[in-house]
């Protein structure tokens, strides 16, 4: 039987199986059987390829994602000062096109890819090189425009199949592998029992100390074990409102690339999907600069001086503050002192 026949065989069985205490161990085994399965498919269906070679700039990298002819390109122009091809046709753009949005100090680069089709996963139209490149960024935008809204799933299915995990933390698993002893679990009690971890974990370990400190369920147990998956947020973006009104969805943002309509609001969600901060630097004697340095939320002190000069943080005596993060104008903090948006900053060293 190949990979394929055997992928389509445990997942007929996992339909009809109805889940119950009584066969969740049975199901978690398939499970994670299937989920090997996947990933060996993969590896053995990968060819010899190029990818697409950008080099990241800017605070922080964006992928637009979507299926043909949605109107990415014009958007990417409508945002950047890029030049992406436009056209009424399928795979207008055939390569990965860079261009730099700024908003209120921050500079992202947005990139513009191919149009994603069904198989993406695996490997089916560039999928590979596409989900590559989908994998390094720090957001996914998923486009689509108001006749093609039904794509919105299946695009997220596909990145889902691909590994990437939007809007997901990566769970609170420890695995610890060695030479001897089996399979040892430390659990706290939760929706899944202790044999249908082991079941679960035996498909890939023999020997391993397993910690898991939260409620977690098959997927999650699968994908600690493989490793390899992305954790990032993303955005919904539906654009060309301007040839139908569509039926409005939370957590989506609708645009208009052509008239401009939602643009500066998409710009807005998108600095907030990232978490960005702007930090203003005031060296001590001198006016507050007025471009900002950008850092990600939850940033400190010791992150400011790390992007500066790594003596600086060697030689730091204390950071005077102004604004959000601030109890009192001018309060004086240390290196693990937490920064807001709009902080005002003067580092002083010995």
């Amino acid at each position: 039987m190949s990979i394929e026949e055997e992928i389509k065989r445990i997942e007929e069985e996992i339909r009809n199986t109805q889940y119950n205490k009584a066969t969740e161990y049975h199901i978690g085994k398939l499970k994670a059987k299937l989920a090997r399965l996947r990933e060996e498919l993969k590896k053995t269906g990968s060819k010899k390829s190029y990818g697409f070679a950008i080099k990241k700039a800017g605070d922080a990298s964006v992928a637009m994602i979507g299926p043909p002819s949605v109107g990415k390109s014009t958007l990417l122009n409508r945002l950047t000062n890029a030049e992406s091809p436009v056209g009424d046709y399928n795979f207008t753009t055939t390569r990965v096109i860079p261009g730099m949005m700024e908003y209120e100090g921050c500079k992202i680069q947005l990139l513009d890819l191919p149009g994603i089709i069904y198989g993406a996963s695996m490997g089916r139209g560039r999928g590979r090189e596409i989900i590559s490149m989908a994998r390094v960024v720090d957001l996914i935008l998923i486009v689509v425009d108001v006749f093609t809204m039904d794509e919105i799933l299946r695009i997220k299915k596909e990145l889902h199949m691909a590994g990437l995990r939007l809007d997901a933390r990566p769970p609170n698993i420890i695995i610890k592998k060695k030479d001897r002893g089996g399979i040892n679990i430390e659990m706290v009690k939760g929706r899944l029992n202790e044999e249908t971890v082991r079941g679960i974990v035996m498909e890939y370990l023999s020997n391993a100390d397993i910690f898991i400190r939260e409620d977690v369920n098959e997927e999650q147990i699968i994908d600690a074990l493989i490793g390899n998956r992305v954790y990032i947020p993303s955005l919904v973006v539906v654009n060309k409102i301007d040839a139908m009104n569509p039926e409005k969805m939370e957590n989506v943002v609708y645009v208009s690339a052509k008239t401009g309509e939602g643009i500066e609001e998409l710009k807005k969600k998108i600095v907030e999907k990232l978490g960005l901060i702007r930090i203003y630097l005031k060296p001590e004697g001198k006016k507050v600069e007025e471009e900002p340095m950008v850092l990600r939320k939850g940033a400190k002190i010791k992150d400011v001086c790390l992007k500066l000069h790594r003596e600086l943080l060697e030689n730091f005596r204390y950071a005077v503050i102004y604004g959000p993060s601030a109890d009192f104008p001018g309060q004086r903090v240390g290196l693990n002192h937490e920064l807001k948006d709009g902080d005002i900053v003067t580092i002083v060293a010995r």
